[in-house]
């Protein structure tokens, strides 16, 4: 029973991502599976990599905004996954109560045949309120936040799991950087590994 719960939760965070609609209900498990699961092409890029370029990008790039994608972002965009809101107390890692539903839902969803084995990206976004830095900070503190939650509290195996943080170097809506649109969560599927 808790996994088949775990299942429908996790269905649900992926079909709202999938969408780009930002709601914590009526999530369904089967919507999470379909968003990540399929033929994957071989990417490759790790979660390292791709942290590393975040800090590279706030170097190279100094001042209040980020050219536009990250070079690494565009071998993942056509990767299976999907977005999600995630509500954490403010300025802290601290998932808020009313989003652990969500995050069970995604470990159902993580829990079944279709996903296991494979790896998953999760990675933190911001919006552009604050300095890039501090941004950057945050949303890796809420990415392992959300791992740490998917691996103790609902039993995912932490090895098919990898933290990165993007803070405000991957906006979902450049036009509008302050937007709540550019707070996400957002899950890759990167394949078996």
């Amino acid at each position: 029973m808790n996994k088949i719960f775990l299942a429908g939760v996790s269905a649900a965070f992926l079909a709202v991502s999938a969408s780009g609609v930002f709601a914590q209900t009526k999530l369904s498990r089967n919507e999470i599976i379909n968003s990540l699961q399929g033929a994957q092409q071989e990417v490759d890029v790790s979660a390292d990599e791709l942290q590393k370029a975040a800090f590279e990008n706030i170097q190279k790039y100094p001042g209040a905004n980020s050219p536009g994608n990250l070079p690494l972002w565009d071998k993942l965009a056509s990767l299976r996954q999907f977005n999600v809101e995630i509500t954490f107390d403010l300025n802290s890692a601290r998932i808020r109560p009313e989003s652990y539903e969500t995050v069970g839902l995604i470990a159902d969803a993580l829990h079944t045949p279709y996903l296991q084995g494979q790896t998953f990206f999760i990675v933190g976004h911001t919006d552009a309120t604050g300095t890039r830095e501090y941004n950057l900070e945050l949303s890796i503190k809420r990415a392992k936040s959300v791992r740490e939650a998917l691996v103790t509290t609902f039993q995912v195996p932490g090895e098919y799991l990898k933290a990165v943080g993007l803070g405000e170097e991957q906006l979902r809506d450049p036009s509008k950087p302050d937007s709540g649109i550019n707070r996400r969560v957002q899950l890759i599927n990167v394949g078996y590994r």
